[in-house]
């Protein structure tokens, strides 16, 4: 991985980008792919995951930004690339389009289960 790459990797529009396939200075289709972006991360605030009221506008936003505790990055980072998928680019056919729907809730199950598990700890410390 070279200098920009590893930029990049850390980028949240980029790396979403990338997974989708789609190349890092091909910016036709950002501010949807960023207005996805932002309607899953304001999801996940609501689940209780990541920084409240993060948006981002351009590539200069980073997943460490996001996401303070580090614990369940790569879930995140997989349900985020999911969800946008979905509505950016949903498969054709009906058996991937369910296979992804499953991961996106076994996804948002364990996040939940971890917020949960999260909350519990730091309230049980308030007692």
């Amino acid at each position: 991985m070279n200098h920009t790459e590893l930029e990049n990797s850390d980028s949240i529009l980029l790396s979403i980008k990338q997974m989708l396939g789609l190349q890092d200075e091909y910016d036709a289709f950002d501010m949807d792919i960023i207005m996805h972006i932002n309607s899953v991360i304001s999801i996940l605030n609501q689940m209780g995951v990541g920084e409240e009221n993060f948006k981002v506008q351009d590539e200069t936003q980073t997943w460490d930004e996001f996401m303070t505790d580090k614990h369940n990055m790569e879930e995140v980072k997989s349900y985020i690339y999911l969800k946008v998928k979905l509505l950016f680019d949903p498969p054709l056919n009906s058996a991937v389009l369910q296979s992804q729907k499953e991961l996106i809730s076994e996804l948002e199950w364990r996040l939940n289960v971890e917020c949960d598990d999260t909350w519990e700890k730091t309230d049980s410390k308030g007692d």
